[in-house]
């Protein structure tokens, strides 16, 4: 398989490069790179011209990655050797750099997809989403001065889905997926190194959620505010986590939600599988993708025959450490969304109807 790394840009593919760092991930927007080449002879970077603010196309064999703009171009030299290096971001750098341009100071009835794809499209990017049924987006006020990727974010967990570039630069609104690597990461066969970090420190024992009123903590105590509460049984020592209610319509189901999130989620997130491979590419010569699910087998780390999601993939090159992937992988649940108000503000036991 071929998995030499071109980068394309001031219309020239350029490839033979000695460092190569390419990163992609769910829940990090843009993709971005960093790559070097040192000359092997006199001269072979003089023809090199790359301009900060190109726009480029980088390529790993016959797969595009990232689809973007040039960040940093830097040559360099000394007394023994003339070195370029080069750094960029996918498209969407845009969406996180600069300012949500639109018509006026409120959005509502519409989907995240259409208030997504506005936007995006101020800055010449298109959003794609694979999820049908979006919930209506309430009314609620954006800031001037706050950039286009903070809104998108924001509507997208209300919406319940992850956000991220796709290797064509545009967007992507979706959930975690089902679509399964082949082979997946194997102890004694592609698995060059491999951890896992097991913590305690984010879970707790009893997740309850409150309104939240001027009274609290009179005589009648908060026994009244409560609107639910959950319990991890896997903790076992007592860990209370208090979860205030926001105050939109339908808060009761949001809180709710946010309760089994924050719960799943924390829950999901003390087991985190970190795992060197010796390629680039899975045993079917798909290259490692995030938001993919990973068969793995690791018995020297307790984990046999699971299914857990590729969270984030790193393509490494270097003398030291030859062609290798860097794989950071959760369960499923560690990647759900958040359940998040638009216009967040607190709920007042107080003044709810029969308080």
């Amino acid at each position: 398989m071929d998995d030499d790394l071109i980068l394309i840009a001031g219309a020239q593919a350029i490839s033979g490069w000695t460092d190569v760092r390419v990163t992609r991930g769910i829940e990090r927007c843009p993709s971005d790179f960093s790559l070097g080449l040192t000359e092997a002879f006199p001269g072979e970077t003089e023809e090199v011209i790359v301009q900060a603010g190109d726009p480029f196309e980088l390529h790993i064999g016959s797969d595009r990655v990232i689809t973007g703009y040039i960040d940093e171009y830097v040559p360099e030299y000394d007394a023994d050797s003339h070195s370029i290096s080069a750094s960029g971001r996918g498209k969407c750098q845009d969406l996180i750099d600069c300012s949500a341009v639109w018509p006026s100071g409120q959005i509502s009835g519409t989907s995240a997809l259409d208030v997504a794809s506005k936007l995006a499209a101020h800055y010449g990017i298109s959003v794609v989403c694979d999820i049908a049924g979006l919930p209506p987006i309430p009314q609620f006020n954006i800031f001037i001065g706050e950039s286009a990727y903070d809104i998108i974010e924001r509507i997208s967990r209300y919406s319940q889905l992850l956000v991220y570039d796709t290797p064509d630069g545009n967007l992507l609104l979706t959930q975690a997926q089902k679509t399964q690597h082949v082979g997946g990461i194997a102890e004694g066969i592609n698995a060059q190194h491999a951890r896992v970090r097991y913590s305690a420190s984010q879970r707790f024992s009893k997740y309850t959620v409150f309104t939240q009123s001027v009274e609290t903590f009179n005589d009648a105590g908060v026994g009244a505010n409560v609107i639910v509460t959950m319990e991890d049984v896997g903790v076992r020592r007592t860990r209370e986590r208090y979860i205030v209610a926001e105050a939109v319509q339908g808060y009761t189901d949001l809180a709710k939600r946010r309760a089994v999130w924050e719960m799943n989620r924390r829950i999901a997130r003390a087991a985190e599988i970190t795992v060197t491979t010796d390629s680039w590419r899975d045993g079917a010569g798909t290259l490692w993708t995030p938001n993919t699910l990973v068969p793995v087998t690791l018995p020297k780390l307790k984990i046999v025959d699971e299914v857990w999601l590729l969270g984030e993939v790193t393509y490494i090159r270097n003398e030291e450490e030859g062609t290798i992937a860097e794989l950071t992988i959760m369960r499923p649940e560690a990647y759900l969304p958040e359940p998040v108000a638009l216009q967040p503000l607190f709920v007042d036991a107080s003044a709810l109807p029969g308080a």
